[in-house]
């Protein structure tokens, strides 16, 4: 009994830890400029100030911001996916020369860090007159090597006998693919998909390089409207922040059930 409620309190504890901070940025996007920023800390508002969701959205066009933000997430997922089903499938079913070295170099890319690339992706992308394109902010994004090792992982759970069975039935490694494989590791499908979603969606840094125009700024990048000389207008900020956030996270809840059995499952076989 005692262990069990010790268990539970701990438990409490790491939740309000957690949920603190989304409490205090959810009520603060509600309060006046002097009752974000005073000490010692309000929680929540005397006065909730419904207005400054309307405020928000006058200091900056966040709907087109919220537009590019949906056009680049979605087709940067849409890529990953296929890039990651093909070669996960690939390196786990195909057979082809060095094909070990070649996995282990996608892996080693994990290890260079996004600063040492940031420059020579930024002149490739200028060169090809990308810039202020939707192209700079999908293209550098379409593959990655942590999405591939995922797919591949779940390829190789997979009973062989579901390849063998195909391949005497004469389907091709395209068409088992699609109709067969890739329905069967759905979970890591969805895993992938809202790995790449919530890596584009939150992006910072690469939209603030490749972009200048307001047309093309995504909604990480329209967050720093409200940081300036004068200092920063931190209830503006906050209820920006809980608008922006609203769709990750109705996605991760959307997603959980998949994205859970595809992270216990992604260590399964090596």
């Amino acid at each position: 009994m005692r262990g069990r409620t010790l268990s539970y309190a701990i438990l409490a504890a790491g939740a309000f830890i957690t949920t603190f901070p989304f409490v205090w940025m959810i009520s603060t996007a509600f309060k006046t400029l002097p009752e974000a920023i005073s000490t010692p800390l309000v929680l929540f508002p005397r006065h909730w100030q419904w207005h400054n969701l309307l405020d928000t959205f006058k200091a900056a066009p966040f709907g087109a911001y919220f537009l590019n933000s949906f056009i680049v997430a979605v087709a940067v997922t849409a890529s990953v996916i296929a890039t990651s089903l093909m070669a996960g499938y690939a390196f786990a079913r195909l057979e082809f020369p060095a094909k070990r070295l070649i996995f282990g170099l996608v892996l080693a890319t994990m290890m260079i860090p996004f600063e040492v690339t940031l420059i020579p992706n930024f002149a490739i992308i200028y060169k090809l007159g990308w810039y202020n394109r939707y192209p700079a902010l999908i293209v550098p994004w379409c593959a990655n090597a942590f999405s591939i090792f995922l797919m591949r992982q779940a390829f190789l759970a997979l009973p062989a006998d579901y390849f063998d069975a195909a391949k005497v039935d004469g389907c091709g490694h395209l068409r088992f693919l699609i109709r067969i494989a890739a329905p069967l590791v759905k979970p890591m499908v969805v895993t992938v998909g809202l790995f790449a979603f919530l890596g584009s969606y939150n992006s910072l840094i690469w939209p603030l390089v490749v972009t200048s125009e307001d047309r093309m700024r995504v909604v990480q990048v329209g967050l720093t409207v409200f940081s300036g000389a004068e200092g920063v207008r931190l209830h503006l900020l906050m209820c920006a922040s809980t608008i922006v956030i609203l769709p990750t996270v109705a996605l991760y809840f959307a997603a959980q059930k998949y994205f859970l059995e595809g992270s216990l499952g992604a260590g399964i076989k090596g």
